[in-house]
């Protein structure tokens, strides 16, 4: 039942307390003014208690219907009561029948939604008691249930989004710390193999020279990328820097801000994936050994990227060419991607002057 259970286990407490409290003034008031008709609605919310503590348990049940059930029943003895109090509605002071009762389905709808569904439950079950007042002149029209339920809807809702958003911060930091525990283990592995492994080679290579010597260079950067990778602590999910620093290696230079740049995950993805795709290009038309530099920063509505290369710069009229022939690496993989995540992109380049692409992103995603 996780942090709702008990504020489903209180909601119960408070409907069997309620049903004492309306049997107690059913028998204060001599059933009121049709004893038999008091019976038999205290009857039904006493059965509807039973049934909605039972229904509320289980997590399978609690939805829109058995809402909306409660709902009903609670309108129908609200609604009810008139009929059993009969002259003594018209007295001041004298509580109807469902009494507090009726705050049930208030709470529930609270939990089960938040703040705003608990003022909507409120607002139902407070707009039927002053409609219950204001259609008999000669009963006082007070507005203090109402408010009460209200603020009751508001002040429960809030309480229970709150505790569910602490709940899944506690399951994401446990699932942390199990991620962090698993990557240290293999950490530890891939320290005693793996690495030493490269290491060597990059030792072997330098002190055989000539292809070797090239070889263990090589040996030596994937040493390199990969104790970065492992000692890496786990992002905060949409943290674009996380995703950005995994493109840095011998030729590529990534810089970011010493904070994360936090978008929603599946825009910080798309803009992860569309600066390796500029970085693909970078390799393919100005070669695997150009020098690429990644930069990333975030201002108050947006957060720019760009991605700046060291090569000849592109031709005039080269994408546009690219883009008819069917070769569509900057138009789709980069520039489509960027515009469904709701932003743009701007190619900065001059003949003998290398390449700047520069990413606009606004700090909300694609909102």
């Amino acid at each position: 039942m996780g942090i709702e259970g008990p504020f489903w286990r209180a909601i119960a407490v408070f409907r069997v307390a309620s049903l004492v409290y309306a049997g107690v003034l059913l028998v204060q008031h001599d059933g009121y003014a049709r004893p038999v008709m008091g019976w038999f609605v205290l009857s039904l919310m006493a059965l509807w208690t039973a049934a909605s503590i039972f229904a509320y348990s289980v997590e399978a049940l609690r939805g829109w219907p058995l809402l909306v059930i409660d709902m009903l029943v609670t309108l129908a003895c609200l609604l009810a009561s008139p009929y059993v109090e009969g002259p003594y509605q018209y007295a001041e002071g004298v509580m109807p029948l469902p009494a507090t009762w009726i705050a049930g389905p208030v709470l529930a709808w609270a939990v089960y939604g938040g703040r705003r569904l608990g003022a909507l439950g409120a607002a139902i079950v407070a707009a039927a008691d002053v409609w219950l007042r204001v259609r008999t002149p000669e009963a006082p029209v007070l507005i203090n249930g109402a408010v009460l339920l209200f603020l009751s809807g508001v002040v429960v809702g809030h309480v229970a989004r709150l505790a569910k958003q602490a709940e899944e911060r506690m399951q994401r930091a446990a699932e942390m710390e199990a991620a962090q525990r698993e990557r240290d283990r293999l950490s530890r592995g891939i320290h005693d193999s793996v690495l030493q492994v490269l290491a060597l080679v990059q030792r072997r290579g330098q002190e055989l020279g000539g292809e070797a010597a090239e070889l263990g260079r090589l040996a030596g950067e994937q040493e390199a990328a990969l104790r970065d990778l492992i000692s890496l602590r786990p992002a905060p999910s949409g943290d674009l820097r996380s995703l950005l620093t995994r493109y840095g290696s011998a030729t590529v230079t990534v810089s970011t801000p010493a904070t994360p740049i936090v978008l929603p995950p599946a825009t910080a993805a798309e803009v992860a994936a569309a600066v390796g795709a500029a970085l693909d290009n970078v390799r393919t038309h100005v070669g695997p050994d150009a020098r690429a530099w990644v930069f990333a920063e975030q201002e108050e509505d947006c957060v720019i990227v760009s991605v700046r290369d060291e090569g000849n710069g592109i031709p005039p009229g080269r994408l546009e060419e690219a883009e008819r022939d069917g070769r569509m690496g900057v138009a789709q993989s980069i520039k489509g991607r960027i515009a469904d995540a709701g932003g743009t992109v701007t190619i900065i380049t001059a003949p003998g002057e290398g390449t700047e692409l520069e990413i606009r992103i606004p700090a909300g995603g694609n909102t």
